[in-house]
């Protein structure tokens, strides 16, 4: 996959935790109405079959918009629930061997934390790759690197494929991001955390669109 042939511009990490005390489903309804397009299900914590439970009700919510969902790192329940890719990290589940076991996958995601990855085998069989964390975030806390907008640029000029830019993107950020040579922006708690989800997802839609 590269650049040109990936649609996505604002994806929406998402975890029942993540979105304190209002529904995960009305979040990711609301997120898409406001210009959300791609929903990714990350539930570290849970049993395989409480995240299989949460990945078909989440399916059934994108199903309606035709968004696609991505599981994050666990191949067993992405295949049961026939999403539409996987995201891994560096310490995760192998691009290589998802990729080997699992033909029909559309998209698979892989984060990318030191500069070096960009050479391996796995950043080669990924279809997208996620620069992580552009800036930090209390949530994550064995940050390898903090890549910055120079971080992002610097991977853009060694790959065509499609970058997506997490960690700590906000409507007064993304744009500078974009410009830097991200082309699709993740976001978590300044959605899911937002008072109005779908207004939040609005305002950094707009900084995206302006910025390309």
């Amino acid at each position: 996959m590269t650049k040109e042939n990936f649609p996505f511009k604002l994806y929406l990490v998402l975890s029942e935790k993540g979105c304190a005390e209002r529904h995960f489903l009305t979040v990711a309804e609301q997120a898409i109405l406001g210009g959300v397009d791609i929903v990714q299900l990350r539930e570290k914590k849970a049993s395989t079959q409480e995240f299989v439970e949460k990945a078909f009700r989440l399916q059934d919510v994108l199903a309606k918009t035709g968004t696609p969902l991505i599981i994050n790192d666990n191949l067993e329940v992405a295949q049961k629930v026939k999403a539409y890719g996987i995201h891994v990290g560096n310490n995760d589940i192998a691009p290589s061997y998802i990729s080997a076991v699992w033909k029909d996958c559309r998209s698979i995601g892989y984060s990318i934390e030191f500069l070096e990855q960009l050479n391996t085998k796995e950043a080669e069989v990924s279809d997208c790759l996620a620069v992580s964390p552009v800036f930090k975030t209390s949530t994550k806390k064995n940050t390898i690197t903090e890549w910055g907008l120079q971080g992002v640029s610097e991977i853009r000029n060694l790959t065509d494929k499609p970058l997506i830019a997490i960690g700590n993107m906000n409507s007064l950020n993304v744009s500078n991001v974009i410009k830097a040579g991200a082309d699709c922006i993740a976001v978590a708690s300044a959605i899911c955390l937002a008072k109005d989800p779908m207004k939040a997802a609005i305002e950094i839609r707009n900084q995206i669109e302006k910025a390309l």
